[in-house]
């Protein structure tokens, strides 16, 4: 039995709980910012603001508390807005240990450093005073969070150069419910389920202005092109953006109706203003708003074309029109389709 804390009671922590928690192997505390999220653990046992109706294990233990979260666990899984991470985790820096398992469930990028999380995670911990080298992995992948409360099959990888790292966490997460594949390819697999959010947001547009299936699937397809250049050029394997932390989680969040970034890019499409959007979103996180910076800055570090993320920045940051927006992508100087990278 292993002792685990889920930092962070959004949906995708809360879903994440209820899998670590159900089979009754795990001692699972989850920490939880809201004041209103733990009102309705503590008397409903469900989180009534993230994932109402789905009901949590009487197991799970729930506080607001980093000391009691993380007093004597094994394992630390971080499911904490991208632009939180580095401030939680220095919170949290008193209460680690050299021996504890990081696994980075976040899906974005640090808006300014650039940074993806574990590298977050890895200049925080290492930083005097108390500073040590932390055992990592990323967790990613196709993964609805309400599907995977309500037992959906579903399939992720986790990422690690630590190959004990890595088995752990695929036997003790995987149920006949919750499969996990292993992966060495930390920085495709992190890049791969961030830069996925960005071009949701887009094919959400494209649905919002009521086009066809034939723009979706080549927005998809060069969004994907896109993903792979920017991750070959960060030092990831192309090989990765096929799969789970690739092509499957952008299938999913660019088709899927659950998608917040999706759900953006639509009302973007029918003409609504990020601000209003944002605010009608009740505290939830489209990740890809944030994510989306990082990205163009990424390609301007490394002069990569990435005309979708470039487009979609301006749609989001700039007030671009949707319409103008793809009127321009359409009428690029023609290229090659096979230099994708």
């Amino acid at each position: 039995m292993s002792r685990i804390a889920v930092i962070g009671a959004g949906a995708w922590g809360t879903s994440l709980t209820i899998v670590l928690a159900r089979n009754g192997v795990h001692q699972v505390r989850l920490w939880a910012y809201e004041e209103e999220v733990r009102r309705s653990f503590e008397s409903r046992r469900e989180n009534a603001l993230f994932m109402p109706g789905v009901a949590i294990p009487a197991s799970v233990r729930v506080t607001n508390s980093l000391a009691e979260a993380l007093d004597d666990v094994s394992i630390v899984i971080g499911v904490m807005p991208s632009h939180h991470a580095r401030n939680l985790y220095r919170q949290m820096k008193p209460y680690l240990r050299p021996e504890m398992l990081f696994i980075s469930a976040t899906k974005g990028l640090e808006t300014g450093s650039l940074l993806r999380m574990s590298e977050v995670i890895q200049a925080v911990l290492g930083a005097e005073p108390l500073g040590f080298r932390p055992r990592l992995g990323a967790l990613s992948g196709p993964s609805f969070a309400v599907e995977v409360a309500k037992g959906d099959p579903t399939a992720v990888t986790i990422a690690s150069d630590d190959d004990e790292l890595a088995h752990t966490v695929q036997r003790e997460f995987s149920d006949p419910k919750f499969r996990v594949y292993r992966h060495h390819d930390v920085i495709g697999v992190e890049l791969g389920g961030s830069l996925k959010n960005v071009i949701a947001i887009a094919a959400g547009v494209v649905d919002g202005l009521g086009l066809g299936h034939n723009t979706a699937a080549a927005l998809i397809t060069r969004g994907l092109a896109e993903m792979t250049r920017l991750v070959v050029a960060c030092g990831g394997q192309s090989e990765t953006m096929a799969g789970l932390a690739g092509l499957g989680d952008l299938v999913l969040t660019c088709t899927g109706s659950l998608s917040r970034n999706r759900s953006v890019g639509v009302e973007l499409g029918k003409g609504r203003k990020l601000n209003e959007i944002i605010s009608s979103m009740h505290g939830m996180v489209a990740e890809g708003v944030l994510t989306t910076d990082a990205a163009v800055g990424l390609a301007l570090k490394y002069q990569l074309e990435m005309p979708i993320t470039q487009q979609t920045h301006a749609l989001l940051h700039e007030g671009k029109s949707p319409r103008e927006a793809i009127h321009e992508l359409m009428t690029r100087p023609f290229t090659t389709e096979v230099k994708l990278y």
